[in-house]
């Protein structure tokens, strides 16, 4: 491994800066823990796998999903042919052109998955394919193939260009684009028979005009002709996977600017070309960004772009080129909003000078965790000294932070925590990120160690690691949550010469007026968000007067926790910018409604959901593991409110006639229940596939009240619980 590679991944694990070093950091974590900080910390939303590359132990494809939003399939034809052919010869079939065709084309693969095709025929017998080859020459292909033993691997190039037409064949009846191998790779490949421009004939064929033909790997060392065809043919697409970050700086950085001297910037795109190690996607995307940074910023330096065209440049070639091309537009998100207010657009552009002059100019890092009562805490360094001393030996601080009241900065009484003792709050890099709304400072979440490297008990964060551990090693189950944010804006006033606080509007429940109040600080809010790859999946006013809620996507419980408190620091900082108050107390005013943080709980499997049930005449509309899990969490309610609503204000919103969850009971979309079974719509009828627990608010710590609920949920595993009969009508009314 490279020296600049290996001190890459030490600095994001926090490890010694050693092969040993990092080999050790990922036994002791598990492929699970150090797959989420890969990705997360690459910012990666999208995996399209080549199901191809096989290894000797690999994930199933549907497992990725736990790691990002959206997985797709790459069908690579060569291979598929292969497993064809080896398969029919171990039941002993014989095989003919014709019988190989119908076998190909009745294949069960699963079509819904795959988003794309690939074809590595510069490795088998080069790209200046024969568009007209025919049956008979294909027919004396395969059987000098089937003559060459078992298993197969074909190479003939009569039968390559067959099975290379058929299949252009199939991208266009399924709209799929086609990925060819194109320039450097392994030792068995013909460099020479790898040049882009031996596919004139097929780009050239009427037949294959709208066909989408992406060219991989900036098709090394021929970056310039594969940027002229695509300058020319308006099928052709450009990715630079590999060459990124395989070459030298200079290299990789001589490549992308060779491919962008011709080509559209609408037509080249990233990938990461990662494999086998997560290290690699989460490599490939780190180098890719400072390559595309170095391009860009000479662009603008040398006149050819403007920062806003270059701010553009960079959504496409990280997002949107790939999401149109391989049609997941609806599937996925833009990590960088495609338009962005003039006042967005002014920081992004003060991102990219602080960039150029990093040097020059001090960064502020805020280290951030929360307590015991759900209050956002933070210690700001410079980053300098962040990277040279915290991110190894973390910031002293005292014991008594956890256990500081919502009312003042005093422990606690009976936290057995006092100003006694100190810990260390050690930065976890993969949620270190820029701060959208003050661009020259980042932020990060820290982990709670007694020393570094030993974790402290009383840490939220490695508390919810690992129950989701054991969740994971007794059930095989992950646990995904989502929140729903209700927060009040409040304005300032004066009244008899003092201020008082009240409320941005008088609106009520989804009133449009509100929306139109707020849109703007709403939209910086969504901004941001998008900014820090947190999907919001849902805004509107709530039944209070200047109460509003923004739902966030669902996602696995750990990222989720991170997600929420990032998510109530946009909203606080942007509301602040517009003179305006957030707060997500639970009970603001005692004359109004209260303001909750549900979270709807779904479990999942190998990257499907089994909370929900296999078919409408299971119990209650949930698998026998759903109904066990939930049934857990319903017998341990009164003691979860400890860590779901922790603060005294927290019963003065739960409250009767509410919908805060005011009885211990459950019921099917009963919104006065403390917990309620969803059916949301996509889910056949009479199906849930999650629920949703009300009695959480604002006040509670996420990663500790997630911790609880996993707990709660383990124990009725264990003990196979059963849920009681749901009530159906308002609780007081039993």
């Amino acid at each position: 491994m490279p020296q600049r590679s290996l001190r890459d991944i030490a600095e994001l694990y926090g490890s010694e800066s050693s092969l040993q070093g990092v080999q050790d950091y990922r036994s002791s974590s598990g492929i699970e823990k150090i797959s989420n900080m890969c990705f997360k910390a690459a910012g990666i939303s999208t995996l399209l796998i080549d199901d191809g590359f096989v290894l000797e132990k690999m994930l199933h494809i549907e497992q990725h999903r736990d790691f990002v939003p959206f997985v797709g399939r790459i069908l690579r034809i060569e291979h598929l042919a292969e497993e064809i052919l080896n398969e029919g010869i171990k039941h002993g079939k014989s095989w003919t052109l014709d019988t190989f065709t119908v076998a190909v084309q009745a294949d069960k693969t699963d079509v819904v998955k795959v988003v794309g095709l690939k074809s590595i025929a510069a490795y088998r017998s080069g790209l200046e394919i024969n568009t007209n080859v025919t049956s008979k020459e294909a027919e004396e292909g395969l059987a000098k193939v089937l003559l060459d033993g078992n298993p197969v691997r074909i190479v003939n190039k009569n039968l390559i260009d067959y099975i290379f037409v058929r299949s252009l064949e199939v991208a266009l009846r399924f709209d799929w684009p086609m990925q060819i191998h194109t320039g450097f790779g392994d030792k068995d490949l013909d460099l020479r028979q790898a040049n882009p421009l031996h596919l004139r004939s097929v780009l050239e064929d009427d037949r294959f005009l709208d066909c989408r033909i992406v060219l991989l790997h900036a098709s090394y060392p021929f970056s310039r002709e594969a940027s002229y065809l695509a300058s020319i043919y308006h099928q052709v697409y450009l990715d630079f996977g590999l060459a990124v970050p395989k070459l030298s700086v200079h290299g990789m950085i001589s490549s992308v600017k060779e491919l962008l001297e011709l080509a559209p910037l609408k037509k080249v795109m990233f990938s990461t070309d990662g494999c086998a190690f997560p290290e690699t996607f989460y490599l490939g995307a780190k180098r890719a960004r400072e390559v595309v940074f170095s391009v860009l910023c000479d662009a603008c330096n040398e006149g050819d772009l403007s920062i806003s065209e270059a701010l553009e440049a960079v959504t496409d070639i990280f997002a949107e080129n790939a999401k149109m091309l391989y049609k997941i537009n609806d599937a996925v998100k833009s990590t960088v909003p495609r338009h962005v207010s003039d006042n967005s657009l002014s920081k992004l552009d003060n991102h990219v000078k602080l960039e150029v002059n990093s040097t020059q100019q001090d960064v502020l890092v805020r280290i951030i965790w929360v307590d015991a009562s759900g209050q956002h805490r933070c210690r700001v360094v410079l980053q300098k000294r962040f990277d040279n001393f915290i991110t190894e030996n973390g910031l002293g601080l005292t014991c008594a932070a956890m256990a500081l009241t919502s009312a003042m900065d005093c422990p606690a009484d009976g936290s057995n925590l006092t100003g006694t003792g100190e810990i260390r709050l050690i930065p976890d890099l993969s949620t270190r990120c820029r701060i959208p709304w003050a661009m020259q400072e980042e932020m990060v979440l820290a982990d709670m160690h007694s020393k570094p490297g030993q974790v402290w008990e009383y840490c939220p964060r490695e508390t919810l690691r690992r129950v989701s551990k054991v969740l994971k090693e007794e059930f095989n189950l992950v646990m995904n949550a989502g929140f729903e944010n209700e927060f009040y804006l409040l304005k300032s006033q004066l009244r008899d010469g003092h201020e008082e606080w009240v409320p941005f509007d008088l609106s009520r429940y989804c009133a449009t007026s509100a929306f139109d109040a707020a849109s703007p600080i709403f939209h910086e809010v969504v901004n941001a968000l998008q900014f820090l790859n947190i999907d919001a999946e849902q805004l509107h006013a709530e039944a209070g007067s200047g109460q509003f809620e923004i739902a966030l996507r669902y996602t696995a419980c750990t990222n989720a926790a991170d997600n929420l408190i990032y998510a109530r620091e946009v909203i606080r900082a942007v509301a602040r910018k517009h003179g305006l108050l957030a707060t997500f107390v639970p009970k603001y005013r005692l004359d109004d409604i209260g303001s909750g943080s549900h979270v709807h709980i779904s479990l999942s499997q190998n990257g499907q959901n089994v909370f929900a049930a296999s078919d409408g005449a299971s119990r209650h509309g949930m698998s026998r593991t759903g109904e066990e899990f939930m049934a857990g969490v319903l017998h341990h309610l009164p003691s979860l409110l400890a860590f779901t609503a922790p603060i005294p204000n927290s019963y003065d919103r739960i409250q009767p006639n509410t919908w805060s969850g005011a009885y211990l009971c459950w019921g099917k979309e009963n919104r006065e229940a403390p917990i309620r079974t969803a059916c949301p719509p996509g889910v056949p009828d009479g199906i849930v596939s999650n629920f949703e627990i009300k009695a959480f608010d604002g006040c509670a710590n996420p990663h500790l009240a997630l911790a609880a609920i996993i707990a709660a949920g383990i124990d009725g595993l264990r003990r196979h619980l059963s849920l009681p009969d749901p009530i159906g009508n308002t609780p007081q009314l039993f």
